[in-house]
């Protein structure tokens, strides 16, 4: 190899390792870049502002349903039952024929009774004639006053013979009367007790039947101590203080949806009841149909507060810890806060928030787990509003 050769080939080396050293520099250095940290983004959490809602705060209990008039009939005379004007669970009017008991046997004791007066009036009218002769007699000084005195006796107690058997008359025309047995009321009756033929009445009064007034129809509960003082302050009273207005309740069957039924209270004890700490109240419903029977079990709903504007949100975007409920916010600078709140009643899967927010709040409703207070997050708006138009039967508030 030629020196001028050996020179080339250097140089050639040379060209060849700086190359290799280049290439080896950049790949250090891309290698130190792909390893370098990068801080995550923030979480992503979708969060909505509190809807604005007219809401009625309501009491939830428990009661049952009773007769508005419930009557036992009973044979207040003696004799044998004779006709039934019914079927058993018939739907009756007032004053309609129901049961009749040996009937012609108190006719004849109203004819005997009648003939009675006749006698005395006809005693009467000739003891006041005789006794009138002998006053006039006497004056002539031709009878004696004994004789006198005698008729004024016999007038005297003709009068009272004759008030005694009108008397007895009037107490054969009732005794007649009781033979027919009629419904009292509008209502429907039960079962008849005794059929035809028995003997009733004898020595004691014989219930034959029993019936009740179904329209209205009550219902009857209990508040306890607490709710009856939210009663006193959000409304004008209770049954017994004032009548200026009838406060509204609903109520449901056990087989109903929602309170289909509503009426009014009328009615509410004097006092507590000491073991149970209750006050007895009572509310009236209409029942044309008669399809709401005595002693139903019932869901009984009171209206307490009505709300004009609540701020309410959904049930999930609510926590609960030893301090109490709160929200999660994200502020201005999308960092997480935590806001104290205090709840009302639940409305169509969202609750009232009585205390805590303003309203203008982004409220975290989605991705709980990931919004942590202090921490910042990214806010996604909720796409449907934090809570829905209520309907009227949704509204309520939950007693123990």
């Amino acid at each position: 190899m030629t020196s001028r050769q050996a020179v080339a080939f250097g140089q050639i080396r040379s060209v060849i390792a700086w190359g290799i050293a280049s290439l080896l520099l950049v790949t250090l250095e891309a290698c130190q870049e792909k390893t370098a940290y990068k801080p995550p983004p923030p979480p992503r959490v979708t969060v909505g502002t509190p809807a604005r809602q007219e809401v009625t705060d309501y009491l939830e209990l428990t009661g049952n349903t009773q007769a508005v008039n419930t009557v036992q009939l009973r044979a207040r005379v003696q004799g044998y039952l004779e006709k039934v004007f019914f079927q058993d669970g018939q739907v009756v009017k007032k004053g309609q024929p129901l049961f009749q008991i040996e009937r012609d046997t108190y006719v004849a004791k109203l004819k005997q009774a009648e003939g009675q007066i006749l006698t005395q009036q006809a005693r009467l009218e000739h003891a006041k004639t005789e006794f009138a002769r002998f006053s006039s007699l006497v004056q002539q000084r031709a009878a004696a006053q004994t004789d006198v005195d005698q008729w004024r006796d016999a007038r005297d107690s003709a009068e009272g013979a004759l008030r005694e058997a009108k008397a007895a008359r009037d107490l054969a025309r009732l005794d007649l009367g009781y033979t027919l047995v009629t419904a009292p009321f509008d209502g429907r009756i039960d079962r008849r007790l005794v059929d035809p033929g028995n003997l009733v009445g004898a020595g004691e009064n014989t219930i034959l039947a029993q019936m009740s007034q179904l329209d209205p129809i009550y219902v009857y509960f209990t508040v306890n101590d607490l709710d009856l003082r939210r009663l006193l302050r959000e409304t004008v009273g209770i049954p017994g203080q004032t009548q200026s207005k009838k406060l509204p309740v609903l109520v449901g069957l056990p087989n109903e949806e929602g309170y289909p039924h509503q009426g009014y209270l009328d009615f509410a004890a004097i006092s507590l009841t000491t073991t149970t700490g209750t006050l007895l109240v009572r509310g009236v419903l209409p029942n044309p149909d008669d399809k709401i029977l005595p002693g139903l079990y019932a869901r009984v709903r009171l209206p307490v507060e009505e709300q004009s504007a609540a701020l309410l949100v959904p049930q999930k975007a609510v926590g609960y810890d030893q301090i109490g409920s709160y929200v999660l916010v994200v502020n201005d600078k999308n960092v997480v806060e935590r806001r104290n709140v205090k709840t009302g009643p639940v409305v169509n899967g969202s609750i009232v928030i009585e205390e805590g927010l303003t309203g203008n709040e982004r409220v975290v409703v989605e991705g709980l787990l990931y919004a942590v207070p202090g921490r910042e997050v990214t806010p996604e708006p909720e796409k449907a509003p934090l809570a829905g138009s209520p309907q009227p039967d949704q509204l309520a508030r939950e007693t123990p």
